[in-house]
């Protein structure tokens, strides 16, 4: 009797129920498998790390005493796919069962359903065990009402959970959210922690992927390898940053820096999405810090908000709107990526820095991706789907159920508001105001047309422009709306001119 376990590698939770007892009757399952390389183009960093992982994770269960089938990229009987995989290993292990932990992205759930539901053999799924909200918790939560936000379903999360909240009830602090507080530019004081994560060599590891002939993009960084690759090790990452940055990270975790990448942020969505975390032991462990005074509770609450609030938040809006919710297209934008997305050759110095790190570092934070690259790329009316498949892509920490949401939908506004009040569209004040790239680009930001006018401030009045039957009615846009009717004629057209002409030529701005 054998039932065959399948871990994907996202799934890697030693703490997961099915490790409480050693089986002989169990066989744990990882592949390295080409369906899961190939389905989009990924960062070399994020093949290597998701890899690396589970290797370690499977070293881990084999010292643990679980028997451990684990298939690598370039074993010669490794198939192109995940079922076929599954296929060839039920039949030489004689399998009698088959169990999976329910994947959080939707393909591969329907995948394994199906698979699950051919098999002649016992089969089904079972919960992962790492959220803290169910799938369906968000649309039982909102039901029939019209409008979603975050912020209620964070608040209502808060209670269930018991977090920062008074022996009363009520809020810590009497407040539920501290955002005001939390959209400081940093000059270069308190300076950034020094990144203490180990370093790794993959070299050979990277041989071998290049050698199956798996196609990737950015800088691998094999030999110098800093991402976690273990429970131990994201642990440690936790510390250091509980340490170093959270009492920072509250005043900064908006800002934008020529001279610092992390800033105070923890880097720990890579070992959040894979599992080696719970956000459960996070969120406690950085209230800790708060509830001892040792971080004020604006960058405590901040952060919480973030794992919380957000994260779960867009795994429940992904579930509820899916399948479908990828087509999503409300402006019907289609202009192709600009060439520079793939290599951080641009003119504009907050696009080729928040790009280029992202193609060095598989890893940009949260305003970068929004308020810089996002941005760029809903004025320029950049095709959605190709931006998400580059954002999913890219970035370490990106699978399709927190990636999707967040590109299509409070980046891109490309399902039409579900889950942004408003679309995240700024002109180059903003972009001065929360970092230092203006005063080292090409371009002016305080110029709109011309060759040296920033590229951030024509687009931005010809996207309210084009769309402003869409738009001029959100209140949250008022302002703008507003001083576009004020403005001439004249500066209209000249803005719409000196727009055409950068939609014309995005591969040189």
């Amino acid at each position: 009797m054998t039932c065959l376990r399948l871990i994907l590698g996202d799934q890697l939770n030693p703490h997961h129920p099915w490790f409480d007892a050693v089986r002989e009757d169990v066989l744990y399952v990882l592949m390295e498998v080409r369906q899961e390389t190939d389905y989009v183009l990924h960062h070399a960093q994020k093949i290597l790390a998701i890899f690396a992982a589970m290797r370690r994770f499977a070293e881990r269960l084999r010292a643990a005493g679980h028997r451990v089938e684990y298939l690598r990229i370039n074993d010669p009987a490794n198939l192109p796919s995940l079922t076929a995989n599954l296929d060839r290993l039920i039949a030489l292990h004689g399998a009698t069962a088959f169990e999976y932990q329910a994947p959080d992205e939707w393909r591969l759930d329907a995948q394994l359903r199906e698979y699950a539901a051919r098999l002649s053999i016992p089969a089904h799924g079972v919960d992962s065990q790492h959220f803290l909200a169910a799938r369906d918790a968000v649309a039982r939560f909102f039901g029939s009402r019209k409008r979603w936000t975050m912020e209620l379903f964070y608040r209502h999360m808060r209670q269930c959970h018991g977090v920062l909240l008074e022996p009363d009830g009520n809020p810590l602090g009497g407040r539920w959210n501290f955002d005001a507080e939390n959209r400081k530019p940093w000059h270069g004081s308190p300076p950034e922690p020094p990144d203490l994560r180990p370093v790794h060599d993959h070299r050979a590891l990277w041989a071998s992927i290049e050698a199956a002939g798996v196609a990737s993009f950015g800088d691998p960084s094999a030999g110098t390898f800093r991402w976690p690759i273990d429970r131990e090790e994201a642990l440690g990452q936790l510390e250091a940053f509980v340490e170093h940055a959270l009492p920072h990270f509250g005043d900064y975790q908006d800002a934008l820096s020529s001279r610092a990448q992390r800033l105070f942020h923890s880097l720990l969505s890579f070992a959040l999405n894979v599992k080696m975390l719970s956000p459960a032991e996070v969120i406690a462990r950085v209230e800790a810090e708060g509830r001892a005074g040792r971080a004020p509770l604006a960058a405590v609450e901040g952060y919480i908000r973030q794992i919380l609030g957000w994260r779960e938040y867009v795994r429940g809006v992904y579930w509820a709107r899916m399948p479908g919710y990828d087509a999503s297209n409300a402006f019907g934008h289609t202009r192709p990526l600009p060439r520079w997305f793939w290599d951080g050759d641009t003119r504009m110095a907050c696009v080729r820095s928040a790009i280029g790190q992202s193609l060095a570092q598989a890893y940009a934070h949260h305003i970068q991706r929004l308020m810089v690259i996002g941005n760029f790329a809903l004025l320029a009316g950049l095709d959605p789907q190709a931006l998400h498949r580059w954002y999913l892509g890219i970035y370490i920490d990106a699978f399709e159920w927190v990636e999707l949401p967040n590109t299509l939908g409070m980046s891109q506004f490309a399902d039409g508001g579900l889950l942004a009040t408003k679309p995240y569209v700024s002109a180059a004040a903003y972009l001065h105001r929360m970092g230092d790239h203006c005063r080292h680009c090409h371009y002016r930001r305080d110029l709109a047309t011309g060759p040296r006018g920033c590229p951030f401030n024509a687009l931005y009045w010809d996207f309210l422009d084009r769309h402003h039957a869409r738009l001029a009615g959100n209140p949250r846009l008022a302002m703008p709306y507003r001083q576009l009717a004020r403005m001439p004629a004249e500066r209209r057209q000249a803005l719409a001119a000196r727009a055409g002409q950068l939609l014309d030529q995005l591969d040189e701005a």
